[in-house]
């Protein structure tokens, strides 16, 4: 039988007075019993000890000590009961979401310059991982082939909220003209390390030269449209002096 599970801490109290205090807690427990069943709980303990619950598998609340039974009375009536089927529902959402997530996803790459708030360098590339599925990742950097260690910073993994992660990797650098700086990721997703070359070329720049280009070539149409008109229209024609 396979059985996964997700668990969350509902809440704990503290009575006091401290010397003969007294927990209580609560857990919300989400299992996958099968393929197609899954089984949600809402379990409240007092001193470790299990006082009642909610069982999907039951369709009701069930008391364990005498004082919970006026509570679970009042809890099992139809309109706790038909909120219940919400919760059911993300439950299975959840266990729907691991299983998408039981095969790697592949990070998106983006590489990004900026200049350099503080430092021995005037810029830092950034090289931000995103979405990727499960965790574990390595990011390094590489310059001319050769791994660089000194000047470089990154974050911890970082959870977007949605089962995947983000990590962003920083190289300060002084620009070099000729010299190749890549972002290497090894991740579970890749057969083999992805390299992304840092193209120093910014967008606005590439814009710049792609309209620049685009002038120019418009230019030398005009003027060898401009070259054919006039050879064709002074060919035979003979050139009478005048005095």
């Amino acid at each position: 039988m396979n059985i996964r599970s997700f668990s969350s801490l509902l809440c704990v109290f503290l009575l006091f007075p401290i010397a003969d205090a007294f927990f209580m807690h609560g857990f919300i427990r989400c299992q996958l019993i099968s393929k197609h069943e899954v089984v949600y709980l809402e379990q409240v303990y007092f001193n470790k000890r299990l006082i009642g619950q909610y069982n999907s598998s039951l369709g009701n609340y069930t008391s364990y000590i005498e004082y919970m039974k006026e509570v679970v009375h009042y809890l099992n009536n139809p309109y706790f009961l038909k909120k219940k089927e919400k919760d059911i529902e993300k439950c299975r959402s959840h266990i729907s979401k691991s299983e998408d997530l039981s095969t790697p996803v592949k990070p998106y790459v983006r590489l990004s310059s900026a200049k350099a708030e503080s430092g021995r360098h005037p810029r830092v590339l950034v090289c931000n991982v995103y979405n990727f599925y499960p965790k574990q990742i390595r990011v390094t950097w590489l310059r001319d082939g050769k791994n660089a260690t000194s000047d470089v910073t990154s974050t911890d993994e970082l959870a977007n909220g949605n089962w995947l992660y983000h990590i962003h990797s920083h190289l300060e650098y002084t620009p070099r003209m000729g010299e190749k700086i890549t972002c290497m990721v090894e991740h579970v997703s890749f057969k083999d390390p992805q390299l992304y070359d840092w193209d120093p070329m910014s967008e606005s720049e590439r814009k710049k030269f792609a309209v620049g280009t685009a002038g120019l070539l418009l230019g030398l149409v005009v003027l060898l449209a401009g070259g054919i008109y006039y050879k064709r229209n002074t060919t035979g024609r003979e050139l009478v002096p005048t005095c």
